[in-house]
């Protein structure tokens, strides 16, 4: 008995809750959500000639707050009088009074039992329900992207979760339809280029690094095309080229730029690896070969670098500089050897692994 009582109370509550808004007497709209977005307007104006938002952010806003604007509007010319509501409303208490209950009984003698044992919280809790929030989102967005393939907000809403997530082909193909759809920025080009980047295992290709240099010719003194296109040159061998970059960079940099440590820590571990220059004797005597002769100086130090790598394979930047001299000396298959003993060498040690796999794919010799 007092289980139903328990029932009875929690269903007056359920139709009080129902009912107590449907009996207060609503006036008429007077035109607040048009006002709302009114300001929002004007604040958009006011954020883009302070300087706070981009011509494209704020045309964007624009567009988006001026769709909702003639939406309100449009629902207020369409708004029934005001009897007409309160006809509603009645009809609404009335049907709430007299068919919560009923059904809520109906349905619970057919399927209801107190008897029922409650879900163990152990398979309640097996998922993690961030995980499952954030691909149940990104499966909402999809299924909308599938109906509505030419959305190209959707695509960039995607992109970046795509590229936290790890699906980085998926990334690309989000960045590229965004970048068409969209039409043409320095930033859309950069993330373009960046998940390109990611998607080849953070080498700079030559379609990435196609995309940074649209985006600088598109907004002179892009951070992010820059700082690409610097890694780029260190990969291809150009040190010097590469840390001028990061140099330029940190010299224009605001003293507080949240971006300045990471150039600072590339910049550092650039000139950390370098490979140690030639001395003075050694330029000297270079100066005064023919081709022949300083070919045979290049070739005697690679193969003292590559002795001292049989003695101590544990130096990932020695394998790295042995690697990418055997490629410019046109020697292909020492290069391939030497891969071969890198990876022997430093099979312990992920992370050197990594750097060495990542290298040979920008090389050319992966597989």
């Amino acid at each position: 008995m007092t289980l139903w009582l328990i029932f009875v109370g929690m269903t007056a509550a359920a139709i009080l809750a129902v009912l107590w808004p449907l009996s207060r007497r609503v006036r008429a709209a007077d035109g607040s959500d048009v006002a709302v977005y009114r300001d929002q307007l004007e604040e958009v104006s006011r954020d883009r000639a302070a300087g706070m938002i981009g011509e494209a952010e704020a045309d964007a806003a624009r567009i988006e707050v001026s769709r909702r604007l003639l939406a309100a509007a449009a629902m207020e010319e369409r708004a029934p009088p005001a009897s007409a509501n309160d006809r509603r409303r009645r009809v609404t208490a009335l049907a709430a009074l007299v068919f919560v209950p009923v059904a809520a009984a109906a349905i619970y003698v057919t399927l209801g039992s107190p008897q029922l044992p409650g879900e163990p919280l152990a398979q309640r809790s097996a998922q993690p329900q961030g995980n499952r929030s954030v691909q149940s989102l990104v499966s909402q967005v999809e299924a909308h992207i599938e109906r509505n393939p030419n959305d190209g907000r959707g695509w960039e809403v995607l992109a970046p979760v795509y590229l936290r997530l790890g699906r980085f082909d998926d990334a690309v193909k989000a960045r590229r339809n965004a970048l068409a759809l969209n039409g043409e920025t320095a930033e859309r080009q950069a993330d373009l280029g960046e998940a390109l980047v990611a998607a080849s295992n953070g080498i700079v290709t030559a379609e990435a690094k196609t995309a940074f240099e649209r985006a600088l010719a598109l907004e002179n003194g892009h951070l992010k095309s820059r700082f690409f296109l610097a890694m780029a040159e260190q990969q291809d061998g150009h040190r010097d080229k590469a840390a001028a970059i990061f140099r330029a960079m940190l010299a224009e940099a605001p003293a507080d730029a949240p971006w300045a440590p990471a150039v600072r820590q590339a910049l550092a571990e650039l000139d950390g690896a370098a490979a140690p220059g030639p001395s003075a004797q050694d330029v000297a005597a270079a100066a005064q070969m023919n081709e022949a002769q300083r070919n045979e100086m290049v070739r005697g130090m690679v193969e003292g670098l590559a002795a001292k790598l049989a003695q101590d394979g544990s130096d990932v930047d020695g394998w790295l500089r042995l690697l990418r001299a055997y490629m410019v000396l046109g020697e292909r298959d020492k290069a391939q050897t030497a891969a071969s003993e890198a990876r022997r060498a430093l099979a312990n040690d992920p992370d050197k692994l990594r750097r060495v796999e990542d290298a040979l794919k920008g090389l050319g010799l992966s597989g």
